[in-house]
């Protein structure tokens, strides 16, 4: 792969690659050990769930369950951490197919840096999900305005495409520069 394709695709692969790392923490073998390792004192409070990763906190709220396997019933607690991981899960197909679409067919720097706000509200819902539900109220807002900024320059790039075939009227600087722009605006709750 040359270096100018590589650069047009790298910033998209280090924020898919967080996300990966963010949703998963990759020890799987964990989860056929016969004996759960022994886990440090568990804190109270929303804040001891940010530093860790959304699939070990399912792992671990399972554990807690007297059971060597993975249960889907169990405590509240282990109920919210399940279904605030699982809204995740669900979205993020969405997320990587209008993150890779909006960076390839129009801006990738916008995009990216969409999709690294998107990330951040990911871990603000799962985080306020564990508290109280309106807590990730604003974390879903936040991450569906996400999502639809990022659908809109998906859209504007399929539009830009079929200008340049039909028309050969080439949009792209003029769309770079409202999604550059744009794109601040984000960060406006």
């Amino acid at each position: 792969m040359d270096q100018e394709t590589v650069g047009n695709v790298v910033l998209l692969a280090i924020v898919t690659l967080i996300s990966v790392v963010q949703n998963d923490d990759g020890d799987v073998a964990s989860w056929t050990q016969s004996k759960p390792p022994p886990q440090p004192p568990r804190q109270k409070g929303p804040a001891s769930y940010t530093p860790r990763f959304f699939a070990h906190k399912v792992e671990h709220e399972s554990r807690t369950q007297n059971g060597r396997s993975f249960q889907r019933t169990g405590t509240f607690a282990f109920e919210r951490v399940y279904t605030a991981n699982q809204n995740c899960v669900d979205a993020y197909p969405t997320f990587l197919a209008v993150l890779w679409s909006a960076g390839l067919l129009c801006s990738q720097v916008p995009a990216a840096f969409a999709g690294l706000m998107y990330l951040f509200v990911r871990q603000k819902y799962f985080v306020g999900y564990l508290g109280e539900r309106t807590q990730s109220t604003p974390g879903y807002i936040f991450g569906k305005r996400i999502i639809l900024f990022l659908f809109l320059m998906s859209v504007a790039g399929i539009f830009n495409y079929y200008l340049i075939f039909f028309f050969g009227s080439d949009f792209e600087n003029y769309i770079k520069t409202v999604t550059t722009t744009i794109s601040p605006l984000l960060l406006i709750p």
